[in-house]
């Protein structure tokens, strides 16, 4: 992973994406896109770095990466992901309520008051907690599973229109 940040250091987050050995190029047109993808053939030619041809995809309109779909739209969770939510059963321990808030807690961006929802959870991990379910757990549980099954896709501002950025005062 070392290596792939490294060679692609002056365009990464820029049009590439590296995580271990995945390449991400995105565009915003496809002209673009032809000379992004020129440039990351010929670093990976350069460092004598090798695509196995069929694992490669062109000219997606949209994408999985990483845990989301990643199209000109924005980024949103990946389906499969939220299917994983919705089957999510009753965690009965604390092991499987980190490995639930691990789940949410990756797509939290996405989640508007994250850590208010998700309290009633954490505080059934801390330790010399006894564990019991109430139902401000149940409600947070419940919550955190509607709220990532109906997330929404984020995108950058159009350039063109305008926009209104808020700031919550804590």
């Amino acid at each position: 992973m070392d290596l792939m940040n490294r060679v692609f250091k002056p365009y990464l987050d820029k049009f590439v994406v590296v995580f271990i050995d995945d390449i991400l190029i995105y565009s915003k047109s496809r002209e673009e896109h032809e000379q992004h993808l020129k440039i990351v053939l010929q670093i990976l030619r350069e460092h004598r770095l090798y695509a196995k041809f069929s694992k490669c995809e062109f000219w997606l309109e949209s994408v999985a990466f990483l845990g989301h779909v990643v199209s000109k739209e924005g980024i949103q969770v990946d389906t499969k992901k939220i299917e994983a939510v919705e089957k999510w059963p009753r965690p009965t321990s604390v092991t499987e309520i980190r490995s639930f808030v691990g789940l949410a807690g990756y797509y939290r961006r996405f989640l508007k008051d994250f850590s208010k929802i998700v309290a009633p959870l954490t505080k059934l991990t801390r330790k010399d907690t006894k564990f019991e379910w109430s139902d401000a757990c149940k409600n947070s549980f419940e919550k955190l599973k509607a709220c990532l099954t109906t997330a929404p896709v984020l995108s950058l501002p159009q350039g063109t229109r305008c926009f209104v950025m808020h700031r919550r005062l804590v």
